[in-house]
């Protein structure tokens, strides 16, 4: 597959910038596989798709408040900075990504909050785009991060053109995040509801948390031709023993086994046994996943629509099958399926 067969023609008013009014009232494409049938549905009737002891598998990272706007010292130019991890928690070391970049050199320093009580310097250009910088900060370190998470902003995509606002603070976490350390939401878990959450647990379905934290690589382009020269980022991941006994009990009496997101999917298939079954994991993975592509552990999938040429849409066209995919999207375009982070969700069974 080379990476032309995933350009489609996306209208921009089809990019969801706000989300559905309610979690569960989003729209559901289900595409069933084996009949290669599509019916359009609402989230909130997955439920019908699912049987008791079937399992689902959840990503439970927390988006932490990612975005910061400083000022560069002397100019007073407003800077803004995306944190994307923290390096080492003792000298408050972070990889940044800084907009404008050009404005932005080494031994630079930049304020914070109307006091200026926190101060980065500008220590290292790591890429062309990232830095790396020393937060300056008096107080201890939980204080550190919580004037980080005071000054910082619900990191909405940059395909939102708006500025985030206080209801973003709820919607672009799923209900059930617990773990921070993500800098982009596990999107197809957006459209979960308390609601619908418990009437899938009394109809007796399981679930597997597992943790990966999203980092911004999930958002980077393809650029090259030949897939298999694509480098992804890394993201760290984490499959706890609890999550592996519930899956692979659900693999062994053959029940479906659904990855609520492309994040689900890439840790699931990051730590496979040579029995195709899941083991524990801990630690990174840059796993890409395009067609043609074989999956072991998940046999069900629900995803968000994706963008032309992105990462995540190729690992879908391996799941479902590029042909029946390029179908499905033809008629989500038609039918004004909302695209992207806040846009609807599909079903693959």
């Amino acid at each position: 597959m080379k990476l032309s067969h995933f350009n489609f023609n996306l209208p921009q008013e089809l990019l969801a910038e706000y989300p559905a009014e309610n979690r569960d009232e989003s729209r559901l494409m289900v595409l069933n596989r084996k009949e290669q049938t599509i019916e359009h549905k609402q989230f909130k009737d997955l439920i019908d798709y699912f049987s008791p002891n079937d399992v689902m598998v959840v990503n439970n990272t927390k988006v932490f408040p990612a975005r910061l706007y400083g000022n560069k010292e002397k100019t007073g130019a407003r800077i803004e900075v995306f944190l994307l991890r923290e390096l080492n928690s003792e000298t408050r070391l972070w990889d940044v990504l800084v907009d404008p970049a050009r404005k932005i050199r080494i031994g630079n320093k930049l304020y914070f909050g109307d006091d200026e009580s926190l101060v980065a310097e500008v220590i290292d250009n790591t890429t062309s785009r990232g830095r790396t910088l020393r937060f300056l900060y008096d107080g201890s370190y939980d204080e550190f991060r919580q004037k980080l998470t005071d000054l910082g902003e619900t990191p909405l995509p940059k395909y939102i053109k708006r500025e985030a606002e206080p209801e973003d603070e709820e919607r672009y976490q799923t209900i059930y995040a617990k773990n921070e350390g993500a800098v982009a939401a596990p999107t197809a878990g957006l459209h979960f509801s308390k609601h619908l959450m418990k009437r899938l647990e009394i109809k007796g379905v399981d679930f597997a948390e597992i943790t990966l934290h999203v980092g911004l690589g999930t958002f980077n382009p393809v650029e090259v031709e030949d897939l298999s020269k694509h480098k992804m980022d890394s993201e760290e991941a984490y499959v706890t023993a609890q999550a592996v006994d519930t899956i692979n009990n659900g693999i062994a009496n053959k029940q479906r086994i659904c990855a609520v997101g492309t994040t689900v999917m890439r840790a699931l298939e990051s730590s496979v046994s040579s029995e195709r079954t899941l083991n524990e994991f801990g630690g990174w993975t840059n796993k890409f996943i395009f067609p043609p592509y074989d999956f072991s552990i998940a046999n069900s999938m629900i995803t968000n629509f994706h963008t032309p040429k992105s990462t995540l849409l190729m690992m879908v066209s391996a799941f479902a099958g590029h042909d029946f995919l390029k179908e499905a999207y033809e008629q989500a375009v038609k039918e004004k399926y909302k695209f992207y982070s806040y846009g609807d969700a599909m079903l693959i069974i």
